[in-house]
């Protein structure tokens, strides 16, 4: 049997609340750490979500895991609620996903991702990670 990408992503999204861009900046206000996992030529052209933790997605599980040597301070255990953020919303599902395999029980993305947060009129900035809080 062969598995699609489309299936990948409903099992990733199987379950999880999603929270759209009003509900994901409340959750950010309150804690939560929005983590941009696009890669800088993407946000260079797209923008960015200001106070957002960049960590490109190649190196997402190493910074956020907990017992991890490569972890970043904000990787202070399990129970961190994460809001994974990609432009449209479909591969944050799949880093979300990885994170809660690592134990991360609180990981999620936003649903619809950068491009949604922008068209609901939520702050962003132009791209390219000047004085972003970078990780990578």
């Amino acid at each position: 049997m062969v598995t699609t990408i489309d299936d990948l992503v409903a099992r990733a999204r199987e379950g999880v609340h999603r929270p759209g861009p009003d509900e994901a900046l409340r959750a950010q206000r309150d804690g939560a750490l929005l983590v941009d996992i696009r890669p800088a030529a993407q946000r260079a052209a797209e923008g960015e979500i200001p106070d957002t933790l960049i960590i490109e997605r190649n190196v997402l599980e190493w910074r956020l895991d907990p017992t991890g040597s490569h972890r970043i301070p904000q990787a202070t255990g399990y129970d961190l609620e994460v809001v994974v953020v990609c432009s449209e919303g479909y591969a944050s599902s799949l880093a979300a996903a990885s994170l809660r395999e690592l134990g991360l029980h609180r990981a999620t993305d936003l649903d619809g991702g950068f491009v949604a947060w922008a068209a609901a009129g939520l702050p962003t900035r132009q791209g390219g990670g000047q004085g972003g809080r970078q990780e990578g």
